[in-house]
């Protein structure tokens, strides 16, 4: 039995209005089935703009075989799915070259497009990128404060929908797709999740990255799903599937740029040591990665340690979320030393100031969860604004300087 597809207020909306005001191309860009045609169609409806999917065979068709035509005949259009046809790219440059008023074409893509060969500079300063992910436990649970503005303010919010124990654990690993939020059971998520997952690999991976040769995909995902929240290993993983060093790094960057997951980097006090080190990845969605790590067996007291590594990617994603919401800028990084002191996610603002957040499954702190934020601490000095250990808990309580302990659900808090 599944639920009616709930509408959800997203984030961006604001951001998207604003860009259609004063920018002639807005691109919506995150993974498919995040919400991007929802949120386009109504800005479509309410701005009288027309709609074109190139999810559409004719109009993918007219796409490719004339874009300049196409693109000639349109104004004030939204076209979804521009990923399928990056020719078009080029004719609304030309287009808008002649005709520079703003909130011309609202664009989605299920890629990057900016990592698409011969698209970087053909819109550079003509379009505004914003990224739309799945639903952040924010747009699902109602109005909230932004909690990195807040806590970089000072303040770490208090809950107002608190999910602890099994809600927590349920949560997590529904993830944020809405399609997968509607669905009740977790056999219908997973159904539905899977079938997801075969979809982009047979129809959105070719779009991409053209490449033909798919059999190893479905087996290379599942174990990057085992690695989450690791340090990148491309030959370890090769070896897992049979797959090269130089052809795991060429999947992993078709993976990333669908948004299915991250190479993060991490955080080194001189900034031109940052690059040499090895990056950390992570998953965008917590139930994606639930699925492929067939978690949704377990329960919350089975298997603390798999769950703790899914939590984490949840608690990232929920970051990642809020930081496309911001209007500030804010980088994702990580920590971790050759002493083997680490920090689930470090978070640096524009002006260099750093937030540490740990990330714990257990609904108790010990002391010894505060090393890698001390070290952190000790190395960036006045650069650090706090320390934040989230856990499966109902109390936020200081921990020393700059450091406290707070439950994961104050990200949703106010």
């Amino acid at each position: 039995m599944e639920t009616p597809l709930k509408l959800y207020p997203r984030l961006i909306e604001s951001r998207v209005a604003e860009a259609l005001a004063d920018t002639p191309v807005v691109l919506i860009a995150g993974p498919r089935q995040a919400g991007k045609t929802t949120l386009a169609r109504s800005f479509a409806g309410k701005q009288g703009m027309h709609y074109l999917t190139l999810d559409d065979e004719l109009t993918l068709l007219a796409a490719k075989e004339d874009p300049v035509g196409m693109i000639r005949s349109l104004d004030r259009t939204v076209i979804d799915e521009i990923q399928r046809a990056p020719r078009l790219l080029l004719a609304i440059k030309k287009s808008v070259d002649e005709d520079r008023r703003p909130g011309r074409f609202l664009l989605t893509g299920s890629a990057n497009l900016m990592a698409l060969p011969t698209v970087a500079d053909s819109l550079a300063g003509r379009m505004e990128t914003l990224t739309l992910l799945p639903l952040s436990q924010s747009e699902i649970h109602g109005p909230a404060v932004n909690w990195l503005d807040s806590v970089f303010a000072g303040h770490i919010p208090e809950m107002s929908m608190p999910l602890i124990g099994d809600a927590l654990f349920e949560a997590v690993l529904r993830g944020g797709y809405p399609e997968a939020v509607s669905r009740i059971t977790t056999r219908r998520r997973t159904a539905w999740t899977r079938q997801y997952i075969d979809a982009l690999i047979q129809r959105d991976v070719r779009d991409v990255a053209g490449l033909e040769k798919l059999s190893h995909l479905p087996r290379f995902l599942r174990a990057l799903a085992q690695v989450s929240g690791q340090l990148c290993n491309y030959t370890q993983l090769g070896g897992q599937v049979g797959l090269d060093h130089k052809t795991v790094v060429r999947y992993m960057g078709v993976f990333e740029q669908m948004y299915l997951l991250k190479r993060v980097e991490v955080w080194a006090k001189n900034r031109l040591n940052r690059m040499v080190k090895t990056p950390k990845l992570q998953f965008i969605d917590s139930g994606l990665l639930g699925t492929l790590a067939d978690l949704s067996a377990i329960g919350t007291t089975t298997d603390r340690g798999r769950f703790g590594n899914v939590l984490e990617s949840f608690v990232y994603g929920e970051l990642l979320k809020l930081g496309t919401a911001s209007d500030r800028d804010y980088d994702l990084l990580f920590y971790r030393d050759h002493d083997q002191y680490e920090v689930d996610v470090v978070v640096e603002d524009a002006s260099g100031r750093l937030l540490g957040v740990e990330v714990k499954a257990s609904a108790t702190v010990k002391a010894t969860d505060l090393r890698g934020l001390k070290r952190l601490a000790s190395l960036a000095g006045n650069q650090f604004t706090l320390g934040v250990i989230l856990y499966d808990g109902a109390e936020t309580m200081p921990l020393g300087d700059r450091l406290w302990a707070a439950p994961i659900s104050t990200l949703w808090g106010r």
